[in-house]
């Protein structure tokens, strides 16, 4: 198996969870306080923090603190970087496909086929 980064292995286990893809398209309208970002979700606050955190360390949020208030806000090349790697995937399994329909295309017409 390859050995992939371990940022892009971070970066699709924060996105693995319901709870941190929202804060995600939350924060993709723009930056947003942790209480804010809170407010939608049943949940205590040192929870919602642990998610912050996961999603700080997959490079998907940074977050900053002024006085009491910390701000999180999108950090849009970690999503870049995943968004290629689906793209590049995807464009593997379409050629592999394209390849499969050729070939039973060729062997419908060579009448190889029952």
């Amino acid at each position: 198996m390859p050995n992939y980064s371990n940022d892009l292995d971070n970066t699709f286990r924060a996105l693995a969870d319901p709870t941190r893809r929202a804060v995600i398209a939350r924060l993709i309208q723009g930056p947003a306080s942790v209480s804010e970002l809170a407010k939608p979700f049943e949940m205590a606050m040192p929870s919602l923090m642990q998610h912050l955190r996961v999603l700080e360390d997959g490079g998907l949020i940074r977050s900053t603190k002024q006085g009491r208030v910390r701000t999180c806000q999108i950090e849009p090349l970690q999503l870049q970087r995943a968004q290629d790697w689906i793209a590049r995937q995807r464009a593997q399994w379409e050629g592999r496909l394209d390849r499969l329909e050729d070939y039973l295309e060729t062997t419908r017409k060579d009448g190889d086929t029952p």
